[in-house]
Protein backbone atom coordinates (compact mmCIF):
# COMPACT_ATOMS: atom_id res chain seq x y z
CA UNK A 1 0.00 0.00 0.00
CA UNK A 2 1.31 3.42 -0.94
CA UNK A 3 2.32 5.73 1.89
CA UNK A 4 0.18 8.87 1.84
CA UNK A 5 3.02 10.93 3.28
CA UNK A 6 5.19 9.92 0.34
CA UNK A 7 2.47 10.93 -2.12
CA UNK A 8 2.09 14.26 -0.36
CA UNK A 9 5.83 14.80 -0.67
CA UNK A 10 5.71 14.04 -4.40
CA UNK A 11 3.00 16.64 -4.95
CA UNK A 12 4.94 19.19 -2.94
CA UNK A 13 8.14 18.52 -4.91
CA UNK A 14 6.22 19.04 -8.15
CA UNK A 15 4.70 22.27 -6.80
CA UNK A 16 7.99 23.73 -5.55
CA UNK A 17 10.47 22.15 -7.97
CA UNK A 18 12.86 21.73 -5.05
CA UNK A 19 13.49 18.91 -2.63
CA UNK A 20 14.88 21.30 -0.01
CA UNK A 21 11.88 23.65 -0.26
CA UNK A 22 9.51 20.66 -0.04
CA UNK A 23 11.29 19.38 3.06
CA UNK A 24 10.96 22.78 4.74
CA UNK A 25 7.28 23.00 3.78
CA UNK A 26 6.47 19.59 5.25
CA UNK A 27 8.75 19.85 8.28
CA UNK A 28 11.29 17.22 7.16
CA UNK A 29 15.03 17.32 6.90
CA UNK A 30 16.39 17.27 3.34
CA UNK A 31 17.82 13.81 3.99
CA UNK A 32 14.46 12.43 5.20
CA UNK A 33 12.64 13.93 2.20
CA UNK A 34 15.17 12.41 -0.19
CA UNK A 35 14.77 8.99 1.43
CA UNK A 36 10.98 9.17 1.25
CA UNK A 37 11.01 10.14 -2.40
CA UNK A 38 13.43 7.30 -3.19
CA UNK A 39 11.20 4.88 -1.25
CA UNK A 40 8.16 5.93 -3.28
CA UNK A 41 10.02 5.34 -6.54
CA UNK A 42 11.13 1.89 -5.37
CA UNK A 43 7.61 1.04 -4.22
CA UNK A 44 6.02 2.03 -7.52
CA UNK A 45 8.88 0.82 -9.71
CA UNK A 46 8.71 4.15 -11.54
CA UNK A 47 10.99 7.11 -11.99
CA UNK A 48 8.83 9.93 -10.75
CA UNK A 49 11.23 12.90 -10.89
CA UNK A 50 14.43 13.79 -12.66
CA UNK A 51 17.03 16.38 -11.90
CA UNK A 52 17.09 19.41 -14.20
CA UNK A 53 19.77 21.91 -13.31
CA UNK A 54 19.54 22.51 -9.57
CA UNK A 55 15.89 21.56 -9.37
CA UNK A 56 13.63 18.56 -9.87
CA UNK A 57 11.10 18.07 -12.63
CA UNK A 58 8.36 15.42 -12.60
CA UNK A 59 8.40 12.73 -15.22
CA UNK A 60 5.20 11.93 -17.06
CA UNK A 61 4.64 9.06 -14.60
CA UNK A 62 5.30 11.34 -11.64
CA UNK A 63 2.88 13.96 -12.91
CA UNK A 64 0.19 11.36 -13.57
CA UNK A 65 0.57 9.82 -10.11
CA UNK A 66 0.45 13.23 -8.44
CA UNK A 67 -2.70 14.13 -10.36
CA UNK A 68 -4.46 10.88 -9.52
CA UNK A 69 -3.54 11.14 -5.85
CA UNK A 70 -4.92 14.67 -5.45
CA UNK A 71 -8.47 13.63 -4.49
CA UNK A 72 -7.14 10.93 -2.17
CA UNK A 73 -4.89 13.37 -0.32
CA UNK A 74 -7.65 15.98 -0.09
CA UNK A 75 -10.01 13.40 1.38
CA UNK A 76 -7.35 12.19 3.78
CA UNK A 77 -6.79 15.76 4.89
CA UNK A 78 -10.50 16.05 5.60
CA UNK A 79 -10.42 12.84 7.64
CA UNK A 80 -7.41 14.07 9.60
CA UNK A 81 -9.31 17.28 10.31
CA UNK A 82 -12.26 15.24 11.57
CA UNK A 83 -9.94 13.33 13.89
CA UNK A 84 -8.56 16.58 15.29
CA UNK A 85 -12.07 17.93 15.79
CA UNK A 86 -13.20 14.72 17.48
CA UNK A 87 -10.25 14.90 19.86
CA UNK A 88 -11.23 18.48 20.65
CA UNK A 89 -14.91 17.53 21.00
CA UNK A 90 -15.93 19.94 18.23
CA UNK A 91 -17.99 17.45 16.24
CA UNK A 92 -19.47 14.03 16.66
CA UNK A 93 -22.27 13.09 19.03
CA UNK A 94 -22.84 13.04 22.76
CA UNK A 95 -25.50 10.81 24.27
CA UNK A 96 -27.02 11.77 27.60
CA UNK A 97 -29.39 9.59 29.58
CA UNK A 98 -31.33 11.37 32.31
CA UNK A 99 -34.13 10.89 34.80
CA UNK A 100 -37.23 12.98 34.13
CA UNK A 101 -36.99 15.16 37.23
CA UNK A 102 -33.82 16.93 36.03
CA UNK A 103 -35.18 17.78 32.59
CA UNK A 104 -36.59 21.19 33.56
CA UNK A 105 -33.84 22.26 35.93
CA UNK A 106 -30.46 20.91 34.84
CA UNK A 107 -30.78 20.12 31.15
CA UNK A 108 -31.65 23.58 29.72
CA UNK A 109 -28.46 25.36 30.93
CA UNK A 110 -26.39 22.28 30.06
CA UNK A 111 -27.69 22.05 26.50
CA UNK A 112 -27.50 25.80 25.92
CA UNK A 113 -23.83 25.91 26.90
CA UNK A 114 -22.85 22.78 24.97
CA UNK A 115 -24.54 24.09 21.81
CA UNK A 116 -22.61 27.36 22.17
CA UNK A 117 -19.21 25.81 22.87
CA UNK A 118 -19.54 22.77 20.55
CA UNK A 119 -21.86 23.98 17.75
CA UNK A 120 -21.22 20.95 15.52
CA UNK A 121 -21.89 18.46 18.31
CA UNK A 122 -25.02 16.33 17.91
CA UNK A 123 -26.79 15.74 21.21
CA UNK A 124 -28.82 12.60 21.81
CA UNK A 125 -31.02 12.92 24.91
CA UNK A 126 -32.86 9.89 26.30
CA UNK A 127 -35.01 9.33 29.37
CA UNK A 128 -33.68 6.48 31.51
CA UNK A 129 -34.74 4.65 34.65
CA UNK A 130 -31.36 3.17 35.63
CA UNK A 131 -27.73 3.75 34.66
CA UNK A 132 -26.97 0.92 32.25
CA UNK A 133 -23.88 2.22 30.45
CA UNK A 134 -25.68 2.77 27.14
CA UNK A 135 -24.94 6.51 27.05
CA UNK A 136 -21.82 8.66 27.27
CA UNK A 137 -23.27 10.40 30.34
CA UNK A 138 -26.07 9.14 32.55
CA UNK A 139 -27.81 11.20 35.24
CA UNK A 140 -29.39 8.60 37.48
CA UNK A 141 -30.81 7.93 40.92
CA UNK A 142 -28.40 5.97 43.08
CA UNK A 143 -29.76 2.52 43.81
CA UNK A 144 -27.63 -0.20 45.46
CA UNK A 145 -29.87 -2.84 43.89
CA UNK A 146 -29.09 -1.62 40.35
CA UNK A 147 -25.62 -0.03 40.30
CA UNK A 148 -24.08 1.41 37.12
CA UNK A 149 -21.61 -0.73 35.14
CA UNK A 150 -18.39 -1.21 37.12
CA UNK A 151 -16.32 0.33 34.33
CA UNK A 152 -18.16 3.67 34.50
CA UNK A 153 -16.65 6.72 36.19
CA UNK A 154 -19.05 7.76 38.96
CA UNK A 155 -19.63 10.93 40.92
CA UNK A 156 -22.43 12.14 43.15
CA UNK A 157 -24.08 15.30 41.85
CA UNK A 158 -26.56 16.17 44.59
CA UNK A 159 -28.79 15.05 47.40
CA UNK A 160 -32.41 15.64 46.46
CA UNK A 161 -34.74 15.82 49.50
CA UNK A 162 -38.44 15.20 49.14
CA UNK A 163 -40.98 17.97 49.60
CA UNK A 164 -44.74 17.88 49.98
CA UNK A 165 -47.17 19.58 47.63
CA UNK A 166 -50.40 20.76 49.30
CA UNK A 167 -53.26 22.94 48.19
CA UNK A 168 -53.04 26.47 49.61
CA UNK A 169 -56.11 26.00 51.84
CA UNK A 170 -54.76 22.88 53.55
CA UNK A 171 -54.29 23.55 57.31
CA UNK A 172 -50.65 22.46 57.05
CA UNK A 173 -49.90 24.86 54.19
CA UNK A 174 -49.14 27.77 56.53
CA UNK A 175 -46.30 25.93 58.30
CA UNK A 176 -42.65 26.47 57.32
CA UNK A 177 -42.17 22.70 57.07
CA UNK A 178 -44.30 19.59 57.50
CA UNK A 179 -43.36 16.63 59.70
CA UNK A 180 -43.98 13.44 57.76
CA UNK A 181 -46.11 12.03 60.58
CA UNK A 182 -48.62 14.89 60.14
CA UNK A 183 -49.58 13.52 56.73
CA UNK A 184 -50.79 10.18 58.03
CA UNK A 185 -54.48 11.16 57.80
CA UNK A 186 -54.26 12.84 54.41
CA UNK A 187 -55.26 11.33 51.10
CA UNK A 188 -52.12 10.78 49.04
CA UNK A 189 -51.54 10.96 45.29
CA UNK A 190 -49.01 8.38 44.17
CA UNK A 191 -46.62 9.62 41.48
CA UNK A 192 -44.37 6.60 40.87
CA UNK A 193 -45.46 4.09 38.22
CA UNK A 194 -43.26 1.31 39.59
CA UNK A 195 -41.50 0.04 42.69
CA UNK A 196 -38.22 1.82 42.02
CA UNK A 197 -35.70 3.45 44.35
CA UNK A 198 -37.68 6.71 44.64
CA UNK A 199 -40.77 4.91 45.93
CA UNK A 200 -38.71 2.85 48.36
CA UNK A 201 -36.95 5.94 49.75
CA UNK A 202 -40.31 7.57 50.46
CA UNK A 203 -41.93 4.47 51.95
CA UNK A 204 -38.91 3.80 54.17
CA UNK A 205 -39.15 7.35 55.54
CA UNK A 206 -42.89 6.93 56.13
CA UNK A 207 -42.19 3.73 58.07
CA UNK A 208 -39.71 5.63 60.25
CA UNK A 209 -42.44 8.22 60.90
CA UNK A 210 -44.84 5.35 61.72
CA UNK A 211 -47.34 6.16 58.97
CA UNK A 212 -48.60 4.35 55.90
CA UNK A 213 -49.43 6.62 52.93
CA UNK A 214 -53.13 6.50 52.13
CA UNK A 215 -52.80 6.41 48.33
CA UNK A 216 -56.13 7.35 46.74
CA UNK A 217 -54.96 8.07 43.19
CA UNK A 218 -52.19 6.50 41.10
CA UNK A 219 -50.51 8.80 38.55
CA UNK A 220 -47.62 8.07 36.16
CA UNK A 221 -45.52 11.19 36.79
CA UNK A 222 -44.83 14.14 39.07
CA UNK A 223 -46.44 16.77 36.82
CA UNK A 224 -49.77 14.98 36.78
CA UNK A 225 -49.66 14.53 40.56
CA UNK A 226 -49.05 18.25 41.07
CA UNK A 227 -52.01 19.10 38.85
CA UNK A 228 -54.24 16.82 40.91
CA UNK A 229 -53.07 18.44 44.16
CA UNK A 230 -54.46 21.73 42.82
CA UNK A 231 -57.93 20.14 42.59
CA UNK A 232 -57.95 19.25 46.28
CA UNK A 233 -57.91 15.48 45.77
CA UNK A 234 -54.93 15.01 48.07
CA UNK A 235 -51.28 15.73 48.72
CA UNK A 236 -48.20 14.32 47.02
CA UNK A 237 -44.59 13.93 48.10
CA UNK A 238 -42.04 14.47 45.35
CA UNK A 239 -38.30 15.10 45.03
CA UNK A 240 -37.41 18.76 45.23
CA UNK A 241 -35.94 18.75 41.72
CA UNK A 242 -39.36 17.78 40.37
CA UNK A 243 -41.19 20.56 42.23
CA UNK A 244 -40.73 23.07 39.44
CA UNK A 245 -43.46 25.59 38.55
CA UNK A 246 -46.27 24.06 40.60
CA UNK A 247 -49.83 24.93 39.53
CA UNK A 248 -51.58 27.98 40.91
CA UNK A 249 -52.72 27.45 44.47
CA UNK A 250 -50.22 24.66 45.23
CA UNK A 251 -47.66 25.17 47.98
CA UNK A 252 -44.36 23.31 48.18
CA UNK A 253 -42.99 22.73 51.69
CA UNK A 254 -40.03 20.79 53.09
CA UNK A 255 -40.67 17.43 54.73
CA UNK A 256 -39.06 16.71 58.10
CA UNK A 257 -38.76 14.05 60.80
CA UNK A 258 -37.36 12.35 58.73
CA UNK A 259 -36.64 13.97 55.38
CA UNK A 260 -36.74 11.37 52.60
CA UNK A 261 -33.71 12.02 50.40
CA UNK A 262 -32.57 10.45 47.20
CA UNK A 263 -29.11 10.93 45.66
CA UNK A 264 -28.53 11.91 42.06
CA UNK A 265 -25.39 10.49 40.48
CA UNK A 266 -23.50 10.91 37.23
CA UNK A 267 -22.06 7.91 35.40
CA UNK A 268 -19.54 8.57 32.62
CA UNK A 269 -18.86 5.79 30.16
CA UNK A 270 -15.20 4.82 30.49
CA UNK A 271 -14.55 4.95 26.74
CA UNK A 272 -15.89 8.51 26.56
CA UNK A 273 -14.20 9.90 29.66
CA UNK A 274 -11.41 11.71 27.76
CA UNK A 275 -13.70 13.35 25.20
CA UNK A 276 -13.58 17.14 25.72
CA UNK A 277 -17.34 17.52 25.23
CA UNK A 278 -18.01 14.79 27.79
CA UNK A 279 -15.61 16.38 30.27
CA UNK A 280 -17.24 19.78 29.74
CA UNK A 281 -20.74 18.33 30.15
CA UNK A 282 -19.71 16.67 33.41
CA UNK A 283 -18.22 19.96 34.62
CA UNK A 284 -21.42 21.85 33.75
CA UNK A 285 -23.62 19.28 35.45
CA UNK A 286 -21.53 19.46 38.60
CA UNK A 287 -21.85 23.25 38.56
CA UNK A 288 -25.61 23.35 38.01
CA UNK A 289 -26.15 20.66 40.64
CA UNK A 290 -24.18 22.76 43.12
CA UNK A 291 -26.13 25.95 42.41
CA UNK A 292 -28.06 27.65 45.25
CA UNK A 293 -31.01 25.54 46.29
CA UNK A 294 -29.26 22.24 45.63
CA UNK A 295 -26.45 20.69 47.63
CA UNK A 296 -24.77 17.36 48.08
CA UNK A 297 -26.01 16.95 51.64
CA UNK A 298 -29.64 17.69 50.86
CA UNK A 299 -29.78 21.07 52.64
CA UNK A 300 -30.46 24.48 51.14
CA UNK A 301 -27.24 26.43 50.78
CA UNK A 302 -26.81 29.80 52.50
CA UNK A 303 -28.48 32.47 50.42
CA UNK A 304 -30.63 30.00 48.51
CA UNK A 305 -34.04 31.21 47.48
CA UNK A 306 -36.82 29.84 49.71
CA UNK A 307 -39.38 27.50 48.26
CA UNK A 308 -42.39 29.34 46.82
CA UNK A 309 -45.33 29.32 49.18
CA UNK A 310 -48.07 30.03 46.62
CA UNK A 311 -48.35 30.15 42.89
Amino acid sequence: MLDLAHLRLLRTVIATGSLRASAETLGYTSSAASQQLAALQRQTGLQLVERVGRGLEPTAAGRALATESANLLDEMGRVEGVIKDLRAGRIGSLSIGYVASVSATWLPPLIETLRTEFPALRLDLRLIEVADGQHDLEIYIENPAEPPPPSAHLRRLAADPYVVALRHDDPLAAAPAVPLADLGEHAWIDNEPGDGPCRRILLDACAQADITPNFQVQTPDYRTALSLVATGIGITAIPRLAAVDPPTGVRILPLTDPTPTRHVGLAIRATAATNPAVRRAAELLTAVASAPGTSRDGQNKPGASPWPRTR
